[in-house]
């Protein structure tokens, strides 16, 4: 898998990552944008420049390299609307209070909100939706990883908020996502996702305590 074509701006921080790392915190990263809205074409052109290897990712992110070659942001943008706002409410709704309660604004929400404030994490000022959203929790792992909000996280605490606030519902929303009705350009999204947080887990799973 090659992410060097969508590797997102990020603030400098002064400590170094392992490559590997570099790459995950892209991968979050990059499915943090392309869940928080739609994307212009600009994003588009980056994701079609994507290619990958004969694995289960790798073959994910060439449908989504060739899903993006063939559409426009408007189309993407009228999926987005659908799957996600839509009159009322979207066909799928990402957050981890309606998947692991079956309502929005609940206890997960509130145990992410102690978390991020352990870690010094703040909600940004122009950002109104609950935080336990899947853009944010992406973004929130990337961050982790890089050391956005202090030192880079050390493998035990980027598994522990993983297990705490990923790991349980992620990859059934990225499953729904994969499946969504609406879904086009969000299929292979959604694809992409669902590999990832199965890797990640079992990544997580064979780290030691």
């Amino acid at each position: 898998m090659t992410m060097e074509n969508v590797t997102m701006e990020q603030p400098k921080v002064p400590q170094d990552i392992a490559v590997e790392d570099q790459l995950r915190a892209d991968l979050y990263d990059f499915l943090g944008v392309l869940l928080s809205g739609p994307p212009d074409q600009a994003l588009l052109d980056k994701t079609k420049a994507l290619s990958g290897d004969e694995g289960e990712l790798g073959t994910a992110i060439g449908a989504l390299s060739r899903v993006a070659k063939h559409i426009k942001p408007p189309a993407v943008e009228r999926e987005f609307n659908a799957l996600f706002i839509g009159l009322g409410r979207g066909e799928l709704l990402p957050y981890a209070s309606y998947y692991l309660t079956g309502f929005l604004n609940e206890k997960p929400l509130a145990t992410l909100r102690r978390d991020m404030a352990a870690r010094g994490m703040t909600r940004a000022e122009n950002v109104y939706e609950p935080e336990d959203n899947i853009a944010s929790c992406m973004e929130m792992m990337a961050g982790l990883i890089r050391g956005r909000f202090g030192q880079p996280a050390p493998l035990h605490d980027q598994k522990t908020f993983f297990n705490k606030h990923i790991g349980p519902w992620a990859g059934h929303f990225f499953t729904d996502l994969e499946a969504a009705k609406n879904s086009v350009f969000y299929a292979p999204v959604g694809a992409v996702g669902r590999v990832f947080m199965e890797i990640e887990a079992e990544g997580f799973r064979m780290s030691a305590e």
